[in-house]
């Protein structure tokens, strides 16, 4: 696996190896074309996603396949405009991450048309999005952490702490981490989540959007900037909880914090899938179809298993015990069209929310 960094917008690229294979002296830039230099036998990879999930999946893809992979990473936002800036030229076969619903609509024309056969392995809710978007892993958006020494410094029981009912304890008020739902993805997530749940279930309604406002009055004026401040945060003290998402927290277990503890919350947890595309184009589009192929196969899922990210295929668990399996949690299901709609309006809406909640 040969690894290529984009470095800035302009597509200025530095190369780096990770995994197996590949050559420290290639480079690559938007003007050249990494996948005609090196055969028919490639794949050109772009890909927001980490480390550890490339780290995973690539280089099993390569064994199984014997196809050579070239991995471009970057942001989702610079990805998908140098995917629109080279649509008269494709340099790239997937774009692995960084697809959702909301992606597709602002690049409609960018994408092929594919669905694998592996496709029907998973459960229906985290099938073909559209015939082009194919989904191969799951993030979770409703993951509570909690610092059990800040607790007991509050005078609370972690124990007792198992719901996003619970994050209206009067003790928590100015001690709870939130993102922005109107700049933060994760916090999007987040306030979906709870819109989902909080309320009759899966109706969005105006009863969970009053549980929201007692949530952000809670917060005491607390909204951080950055997703990793609230995992971050909850690690070193600064709060006694934090809404995040999974990953990361998972991250912090396995990494040995002994005062952490992630709970998720009794209402429902949504897992919003991770999305796989063809790049309309592609200069080696058989080679997409099987890398999709295999991401979606047992083989593919159970490398995804290996790492903090839950496999689409939730048959499949997670190799370390550190993750809850999803038999003992209450997984929810998002409306993802429907929060897209909404998207604007609701962002608006969590805004007014928290201005009024801090005046």
């Amino acid at each position: 696996m040969k690894r290529v960094l984009s470095v800035a917008l302009g597509f200025m690229m530095a190369v780096s190896l990770a995994g197996c294979g590949g050559s420290s002296s290639d480079t690559a830039s938007a003007g050249s074309s990494a996948a005609a230099d090196s055969g028919d036998n490639t794949l050109v990879v772009y890909s927001p996603n980490t480390d550890s999930l490339i780290n995973a999946t690539i280089p099993a893809f390569e064994q199984a396949t014997g196809i050579k992979v070239e991995v471009i990473s970057a942001g989702t936002g610079d990805l998908q405009t140098r995917i629109d800036s080279e649509k008269e030229n494709p340099q790239g076969d997937v774009m692995f991450g960084g697809m959702n619903p909301s992606q597709l609509e602002k690049y409609p024309d960018n994408f092929e048309e594919y669905t694998s056969p592996n496709d029907t392995l998973l459960p229906k809710e985290y099938q073909n999005y559209k015939g082009i978007i194919s989904h191969y892993c799951l993030d979770g958006s409703a993951a509570l952490l909690v610092n059990t020494d800040v607790f007991a410094e509050l005078g609370l029981n972690p124990d007792d702490f198992t719901s996003y009912e619970d994050l209206l304890w009067p003790e928590l008020k100015g001690h709870i981490a939130m993102g922005d739902p109107a700049n933060s993805s994760s916090a999007w997530a987040e306030l979906t989540n709870m819109l989902l749940v909080m309320g009759t279930p899966g109706e969005y309604d105006e009863d969970a959007w009053t549980f929201v406002e007692e949530f952000a009055k809670n917060l005491d004026g607390i909204m951080l900037d950055s997703s990793s401040k609230i995992y971050k945060g909850v690690a070193d003290g600064e709060y006694a909880a934090g809404v995040s998402y999974e990953d990361p927290c998972v991250g912090l277990l396995v990494d040995g914090a002994t005062n952490l503890k992630l709970v998720y919350p009794s209402e429902g947890a949504v897992w919003l899938p991770a999305g796989v595309a063809i790049i309309k184009g592609a200069p080696h589009e058989e080679n997409a179809k099987k890398f999709i192929d295999f991401l979606l196969s047992d083989e593919g899922q159970q490398a995804i298993a290996t790492t903090t990210a839950r496999p689409a295929n939730t048959s499949i668990q997670n190799t370390t015990d550190l993750m809850t399996p999803f038999s003992e949690i209450n997984v929810a299901y998002e409306d993802i069209d429907y929060c897209a709609e909404h998207k604007a309006e609701w962002q608006q809406r969590w805004t007014d929310i928290f201005t009024s909640s801090v005046e």
